[in-house]
């Protein structure tokens, strides 16, 4: 599909490796309509009699989109009564586009790369139907958009470790607003079929799926070498997170995050972002917290709900500790397997900048909204996760205590000089705030 086509066409078709599958089969087609909410055209999805006829046929998302031979409007979303006690309440935020859906467009780093291959301006806003059909086929989860329901074309090519350095190019000219050169443009669209701010591309060592995180042009502190650390400890802490590892290419920090959507025998896992689980949309993740997380994983559909509901509790715990405070409803995920939901890998684990002791989370803590960055809104909040409180303090205890106990060969892996990891312990990492009675 051309960039103009894409630009002017109303209806795609959807692909999705179902469970176990090395190809993907056309399940649906999503259709851009007339109508407008929040500014983005209203697109449509309907299941195709195909797949409907598949034995082996799953539904995107059972609370949001099920199996059903029906015009699925995300503006007037249905309950299924199958699924009822998983929906949450008061129900389904009204969205232009199913969120199980908008999981698979971009976010803001890979809209600004097809930005400037459209438009010339990385500032552009175009659409969500235009950011799936644009971005490339090597998207987070098991999803693709593609013009044609019989034949799929994958879109953009495999990049290698060997080619970051062109890819730091592309990054370079995007951030400073200039165009990108032929040679470029493939590099670039590297980093098109991801989330997230930052730049960023996909690359492969071999059958080994990878995401190349880039320092930025505006960086005032080591944020790439920052993070590295943070999930070095939150392996070292035991939590379930995503394998990394810190390289250089044109004499920029490149953190490697091994992908976990992907199988190297070329399947793909399906993904939901928290956001979609808890139904709302992206400017009401501020007002969601960590207990509401809590009570999505309660409901039916959850596999092993206390190790999971365990899991999440420890990474709140872990985030308040190291600074993570970017941890809004994009930054958890759940395995959608056609059966059960599953919590991923952590990811995307980061320090945040301090310039004062005080600091807050992005969602809530508590179920009242309560966001300061303290273990004591921790222990508060132990029970929606089903624990007590001898389990809330020996749970920040082993974490605190890991902490201490891995931070300098934590730092040592991510390169971190003694002077930026003097500056990083007790202002981000395990800053005395996080342990004040009251904010």
């Amino acid at each position: 599909m051309t960039s103009r086509s894409a630009r002017h066409t109303t209806r795609a078709f959807v692909w999705t490796w179902l469970p176990g599958a090395t190809s993907p089969v056309v399940c649906g087609a999503i259709d851009r309509t007339t109508r407008v909410l929040d500014r983005e055209p209203v697109v449509t999805f309907t299941y195709a009699s195909s797949y409907l006829a598949r034995p082996d046929a799953v539904s995107l998302f059972p609370a949001e989109l099920p199996l059903r031979r029906v015009v699925h409007d995300p503006t007037a979303p249905e309950r299924n009564p199958d699924w009822s006690g998983f929906t949450p309440e008061p129900g389904w935020a009204p969205l232009p586009l199913a969120g199980c859906l908008r999981d698979a467009a971009p976010d803001a780093w890979g809209r600004r790369v097809i930005n400037v291959r459209l438009t010339a301006s990385a500032d552009t806003e175009l659409d969500d139907f235009t950011y799936l059909l644009e971005s490339g086929s090597d998207r987070i989860g098991a999803l693709d958009f593609q013009a044609s329901a019989t034949e799929f074309e994958a879109r953009g090519s495999r990049a290698t470790l060997e080619q970051l350095s062109d890819a730091v190019a592309g990054v370079n000219l995007i951030e400073a607003g200039e165009p990108l050169p032929p040679e470029l443009v493939a590099a670039a669209a590297h980093g098109t079929e991801i989330g997230g701010a930052r730049p960023k591309a996909t690359v492969y060592d071999g059958d080994r799926a990878l995401i190349a995180k880039f320092s930025s042009t505006s960086d005032v502190r080591p944020v790439v070498k920052a993070e590295t650390v943070a999930m070095l400890l939150a392996k070292r802490v035991g939590l379930s997170v995503a394998n990394v590892e810190l390289t250089r290419a044109d004499k920029k920090d490149v953190l490697l995050v091994e992908r976990f959507d992907r199988q190297t025998d070329g399947s793909r896992r399906m993904m939901l972002s928290a956001l979609t689980v808890l139904g709302c949309r992206a400017g009401d993740s501020r007002y969601m917290s960590y207990a509401d997380l809590a009570s999505a994983i309660k409901r039916p559909g959850w596999k092993d709900p206390s190790a999971n509901l365990r899991e999440m509790f420890t990474r709140l715990v872990f985030n308040v500790c190291v600074g993570n405070n970017d941890d809004h409803l994009r930054n958890h995920a759940a395995f959608w397997d056609g059966t059960a939901l599953t919590l991923t890998p952590a990811y995307d684990i980061c320090p945040g900048p301090r310039s004062t002791n005080v600091s807050s989370q992005a969602i809530g803590i508590t179920r009242d909204g309560k966001n300061a960055s303290q273990l004591r809104l921790c222990r508060a909040v132990a029970h929606e996760f089903l624990l007590s409180r001898a389990d809330a303090d020996a749970i920040i205890d082993h974490v605190v205590s890991a902490i201490t106990e891995h931070w300098a060969d934590a730092c040592d892996e991510a390169q971190l000089t003694h002077a930026e990891r003097n500056l990083m312990w007790g202002r981000e990492i395990l800053n005395d705030y996080i342990n004040y009675d009251e904010a």
